[in-house]
C-alpha cells in the first residue's frame, strides 16, 4: 500500500488467471475536504453568534445605563427619582455587560482567523476558555439584576420592600429589557462554547 498526495494506492496480489499485479487507488481527498468544510461552516456560525451576543450585551448595557425616571410631584424641589446608580447591583450589571460586550468585540478578529484557518486548534481552545469565563460573568450579573427586578415588580411584604413599578413604569421597562438582553447574550455564549467544543473534537 502506498500513499501519494491525497490518494492511497493498494497493491492487489494477482489471482488465478491474471498475469500481472493490479493496483487499486482509493482517494482520500473527498473526506478531508468535507471535514474542512464542516469546520469552516462551524467557524462562520461562531462568528454570526458572536455578533448576535455582542448586540444583546450592548443593548442590555444601554438599556440599564439609560434607566432613569423622575416623577413630577408638588414642586421641583420635592421629587421622586429612580435610577440604576441607586443600586450597586445595577451598577455591577452595567460594568459586567460592558466587559462582556468589549470581550465579544475583541474576539471577532480571532473568530475570523478560525474561518480562514479552521484547523487552528490552539486558538479555538483559547476562545473556549475565555468564553467560559465571560459567560460566568454575564450569568452572575443577569441573575443578580433579575432578583432586583423581581422585587421592583412584586415587592416583598416580609421585608417591607415596596413594589415601585406601578409608579416608575419606564424605569422598570428599561431594567427588565436589560435583564432579558443579558440572558439572551448568556444563552448565545453557551452556544459558542458548544460550537468550540464540537469544532475541537472534530479536529482529532
Amino acid at each position: 500500500m502506498k500513499n501519494s498526495g491525497d490518494s492511497t494506492v493498494i497493491d492487489v496480489p494477482p489471482t488465478a488467471g491474471s498475469s500481472s499485479k493490479k493496483k487499486a487507488v482509493v482517494s482520500t481527498a473527498a473526506p478531508q475536504q468535507a471535514s474542512g468544510g464542516v469546520k469552516r461552516g462551524l467557524s462562520i456560525f461562531d462568528f454570526v453568534i458572536r455578533l448576535g451576543a455582542l448586540g444583546a450585551a450592548l443593548g442590555a448595557a444601554a438599556a440599564m445605563g439609560t434607566s432613569d425616571e423622575t416623577l413630577p410631584f408638588f414642586t421641583q424641589f420635592f421629587q421622586f427619582e429612580a435610577s440604576y446608580d441607586d443600586l450597586p447591583t445595577f451598577q455591577f450589571f452595567l460594568i459586567a455587560m460592558g466587559i462582556v460586550a468589549g470581550y465579544l468585540a475583541l474576539s471577532l478578529p480571532f473568530s475570523i482567523v478560525c474561518i480562514v484557518r479552521p484547523g487552528a486548534v490552539g486558538l479555538r481552545l483559547l476562545l473556549l476558555i475565555l468564553d467560559t469565563v465571560v459567560l460566568t460573568l454575564a450569568t452572575s450579573a443577569a441573575a443578580a439584576a433579575a432578583a432586583i427586578v423581581y422585587l421592583a415588580h412584586d415587592g416583598n411584604s416580609s421585608t417591607n420592600w415596596l413594589a415601585i413599578c406601578d409608579q416608575f413604569e419606564d424605569f422598570c421597562q428599561n431594567i427588565s429589557g436589560a435583564v432579558i438582553g443579558a440572558f439572551i447574550a448568556a444563552l448565545l455564549m453557551m452556544f459558542l462554547i458548544l460550537l468550540s467544543a464540537f469544532a475541537i473534537r472534530n479536529t482529532h
